[in-house]
């Protein structure tokens, strides 16, 4: 009998995505990762070699301290939980450099699993995210609802590992150091004292339990087509598969939650450990929900439906505070990390300068704070607030946007009158000749000017009346201007001036108003 020749794993690939085509037309797509059969070593043989080879050069030399101080730069409060946090990482990476210097030396350690109690939008993936940026690791985040019990439809815990392995590029030994973050685990309770059925919560916990203590996880997804067709590739050129692993021992596992619903079983543990001794006290510190996450046992969170052996491995537990209006305030004005920088870099690629006042800063905060979402709600408040701007504005020619209580307030009243105020008003010729004027007198004084809205448009007035152009307009209102501009340049640094309407009906008392300001401002510092 002649031997068949067995298909090319492309192939298949390339008949399955056909039958897929056929019978369920553009409904259903096939994503699978993209390989190269043709190389002389496969994809599998270079993440063998990996696993073998610790090629990842790690280095921790951080104090928790210095941790905390790079997490303030970007999360503002859970002070508490960043000193838990950095001790923890410190504890954990310290042991991992230690050991692996010291291979001689045998030693049991308890990995510092952590577990985050707080609500939404208060920083708790922000601060993970940022540990892993400061330390070079890879992290990959995930809610506990994308997960089931294996046997059952959805996502099995093993894919965590096989994501932080994409996140480090492939490289295994970088991966096994890497940082894995499990949000909304209070969904994988048991229903315990919650309503409804949980078909998979208490698999997915023994599943997660198994990957916090140390096992190894095969790399190849029984459910996924490409892996198993690398496999099949491999036998065929082998005649077997070889091993991809990677071991958890060293991965940091974070896990967090609201954990609704945990503040009345702690209460009723205080209230009924307080009868007859020292109750008033008892029930003074559990009127809030932090305080009362302070002070959450095991015993509250095995009430709450995890698994002991689950909530064992979680021995790092912090509480996370609510964001109140002056947290949300300081976040847009002072964190490394504020929405405004990104809503700045948007107008900017535009060429519109903007700048947002305190005022405008602060109604953000206080109309974030009533979503009760925390720091979450403050790019809906600015999306809300700007979105008209971002589509109207770039088609303009305005340079220069303050944004300011008013535009938070009433952003649509706001931006009718700004559209009504702008150069779209003056001709063309008008607007590029003024903004010819003003690239040119920055070549030549090394200072910048620009002549808002209203400023254009009396300019243009003054040229149509006097039948002169707008450049000689200009020269006229400017006169001795460079001169002025340079003392308060000298005085304050200040090296760009906007000038307004005021400006071109009173020229000279407006400049003597300017540099009276700057020389009084520099009498001050």
């Amino acid at each position: 009998m002649t031997d068949r020749k067995f298909p090319k794993p492309e192939d298949v690939q390339k008949e399955f995505e056909e039958f897929v085509q056929k019978r369920f037309g553009g409904s259903v797509q096939v994503f699978t990762n993209q390989m190269n059969p043709s190389s002389e070593e496969s994809s599998t043989e270079t993440t063998k070699e990996k696993v073998s080879d610790d090629s990842f050069e790690f280095s921790f030399n951080y104090t928790p301290r210095q941790v905390k101080e790079f997490l303030d730069r970007f999360v503002v409060r859970q002070d508490e939980a960043k000193k838990a946090l950095a001790i923890a990482v410190c504890d954990h990476y310290n042991h991992f450099q230690y050991a692996r210097n010291h291979p001689e030396d045998k030693f049991d350690y308890a990995k510092q699993n952590v577990l985050i109690l707080g609500p939404t939008g208060v920083g708790k993936t922000y601060l993970i995210r940022k540990i892993a940026d400061l330390i070079g690791v890879p992290f990959v985040k995930a809610d506990a609802t994308r997960f089931s019990e294996t046997g059952y439809v959805g996502a099995n815990v093993d894919d965590l590992i096989r994501d932080l392995v994409a996140q480090a590029e492939g490289d295994i030994s970088k991966a096994e150091v890497g940082i894995v973050y499990l949000d909304e685990a209070d969904k994988l309770v048991s229903q315990g004292h919650h309503h409804g059925k949980d078909v998979n919560g208490r698999g997915v916990q023994f599943g997660l339990l198994r990957l916090m203590e140390e096992t190894e996880v095969d790399l190849r997804s029984g459910n996924d087509f490409q892996s198993q067709m690398q496999a099949l590739m491999e036998m065929q050129r082998k005649g077997k598969v070889g091993a991809q692993k990677v071991n958890t021992g060293k991965i940091l596992f974070i896990v967090s939650g609201a954990f609704n619903g945990l503040e009345k079983i702690i209460e009723k543990r205080l209230k009924r450990n307080a009868i007859g001794f020292d109750r008033t006290q008892k029930q003074q510190n559990s009127t809030d929900q932090i305080g009362l996450f302070q002070a959450v046992t095991t015993q509250d969170f095995i009430e709450f439906g995890f698994e002991p052996e689950f909530i064992g491995r979680l021995p790092v537990r912090v509480s996370c505070e609510h964001l109140q209006i002056d947290d949300l305030f300081q976040i847009l004005k002072d964190s490394e990390g504020s929405i405004i920088g990104q809503y700045v870099r948007a107008f900017a690629a535009y060429g519109i300068e903007t700048s947002f006042t305190e005022d405008a800063l602060r109604s953000i905060a206080v109309k974030a704070f009533r979503e009760k979402t925390g720091a979450r709600a403050l790019m809906t408040i600015c999306e809300n607030s700007l979105r008209g701007y971002k589509y109207e504005l770039p088609s303009t020619t305005l340079r220069h946007l303050k944004v300011t209580k008013s535009i938070i307030e009433n952003p649509e009243d706001e931006l009718q009158s700004l559209l009504e105020d702008s150069e779209n008003s003056l001709s063309s010729e008008d607007i590029k000749e003024v903004r010819q004027y003003e690239a040119n007198f920055k070549i030549e004084h090394q200072m910048e000017i620009y002549f808002d809205c209203k400023a254009c448009q009396k300019i243009s007035e003054f040229a149509k009346k006097q039948n002169r152009s707008i450049t000689e307009v200009i020269d006229s209102l400017l006169h001795g201007y460079e001169h002025g501009l340079k003392l308060i340049h000298q005085s304050t640094g200040e090296s760009r001036f906007t000038l307004s309407e005021e400006m071109t009906l009173h020229p000279q008392s407006y400049l003597e108003s300017l540099i009276r300001h700057s020389f009084a401002s520099d009498s001050k510092n």
